[in-house]
């Protein structure tokens, strides 16, 4: 079931004194670990998002260690980035806009690729999609998706292996082309699945000829890392001759 925008329910007080406070206890803990493996002293909080606030996950507290770091954590950095730790400002827009157009999954199977956080594919579950798979390369990341799903009580199947997913009615991607070594993974998406939608801030148009723009929203990354402006708004692409939704006039690029 659906929570809109407005339900605005208290933040967990995760005393474990539920079964469920119990499964949020050990998500968060585990989280925590893999984050402190990265970063000492940095620590996750349960987070609203401005935009879309129904919806909630862990995230990297916004007192987050800033400036240059030691040699030894910037390697561990590179080399484990914690990706999943932040709601980029794609995700984000992504969220609210199938908060806002519920009919794009309703009653259909998704599958959030790249999901990072799992912010995309939560905010489908909470849109009504019947079902949610969530694909991503890093174990750390998929760790994130089932606790932030267990925060938000929605349930999403999770894959480290595109080629074991069951199909899908619509696949979401957002925040994934950022190396643009990623693009060809279009290619092979639409060769599988009937339906595409595309979220991203920093990919032109131009770079995606036989994709079309058909909203734009300003989003922030959360926590801030005082991105350039020109980062906080997102496109929304989908191939040419595919309908995705009806977004309002006042969305249209």
């Amino acid at each position: 079931m659906r929570r809109f925008l407005g339900d605005l329910r208290p933040l967990p007080v995760l005393n474990g004194s539920c079964p469920r406070e119990k499964r949020l206890n050990r998500s968060a803990r585990q989280l925590s670990d893999r984050l402190a493996a990265t970063i000492a002293g940095a620590r996750l909080t349960p987070t609203l998002l401005p935009l879309a606030p129904s919806l909630r996950l862990w995230l990297l507290s916004a007192d987050f260690p800033r400036g240059p770091l030691p040699p030894d954590v910037a390697a561990r950095v590179v080399a484990e980035p914690a990706y999943w730790a932040f709601c980029w400002g794609s995700g984000h827009a992504l969220a609210h806009w199938l908060l806002e157009h519920p009919e794009t999954v309703r009653g259909r199977t998704v599958l959030d690729f790249g999901s990072g956080s799992g912010v995309a594919g939560i905010a489908a579950a909470l849109a009504g999609a019947e079902a949610v798979h969530a694909c991503d390369i890093d174990a750390d990341a998929l760790l994130a998706t089932r606790a932030n799903a267990e925060l938000n009580e929605v349930d999403i199947q999770c894959w480290r292996d595109l080629a074991k997913v069951p199909t899908a009615d619509l696949v979401l991607l957002a925040d994934v082309l950022y190396d643009r070594a990623n693009v060809p993974l279009l290619d092979t998406l639409q060769e599988r699945f009937p339906e595409i939608l595309l979220a991203d801030s920093r990919l032109q148009p131009e770079m995606l000829p036989d994709w079309e723009t058909f909203a734009v929203i300003e989003a922030e990354t959360i926590p801030d890392l005082d991105e350039s402006p020109i980062h906080r708004w997102t496109r929304f692409y989908r191939p040419r001759g595919q309908a995705t939704g009806s977004p309002p006039a006042a969305l249209l690029a």
